[in-house]
């Protein structure tokens, strides 16, 4: 089962078919949305400033979303896919997203609606990603412009694909 701890006075508050992993942990100031998925070993760690993510988010293996005290918060759009081993902290995700593998996503970034992070890359503190645009490297920067029926075609396929691997999980229980 889950962890899930309140902190500072804060719970947790999860939404309706959200998937938690048995090792995932969500403290603090945390709101999950809807048909969402938390997978093995992230993270949602909400103590020191709050977190706020939307319906149909996948977060994989091994993330991490943190803040800055009183100075970021994290707040992840609707649609939204995290790939796995990514750090996100005190960023704003917009809707229809995605973030590759293995990311870093660092404090008052803003990425844009469906825009992608490739695989690796470091979003620099206060960096704007143009929505329906793909950023890559370290720092990451501007690649090229992403058709908005691409982006959302391959965000919504994997969104789907999470949601079904999810019920394989909820049908083992």
């Amino acid at each position: 089962m889950a962890l899930i701890k309140s902190v500072r006075g804060f719970s947790p508050h999860i939404g309706e078919n959200v998937y938690l992993a048995d090792n995932a942990t969500i403290i603090g100031d945390v709101v999950i949305g809807d048909d969402c998925s938390i997978w093995f070993n992230t993270v949602l760690r909400g103590d020191v400033n709050s977190i706020r993510i939307g319906n149909r988010v996948n977060i994989q293996d091994g993330t991490v979303v943190h803040t800055l005290y009183e100075k970021s918060i994290a707040e992840i759009g609707n649609d939204v896919s995290i790939g796995h081993n990514v750090t996100i902290h005190g960023a704003k995700i917009e809707d229809g997203a995605l973030i590759g593998m293995n990311a870093v996503v660092l404090d008052h970034a803003v990425v844009g609606e469906g825009a992608l992070i490739a695989a690796g890359s470091v979003v620099l503190s206060g960096t704007k990603v143009e929505p329906g645009s793909i950023y890559g490297g370290t720092p990451a920067k501007f690649i090229k412009k992403i058709a908005p029926e691409q982006s959302k075609e391959i965000n919504r396929k994997i969104a789907r694909n999470y949601l079904m691997y999810a019920g394989w999980y909820k049908d083992e229980l």
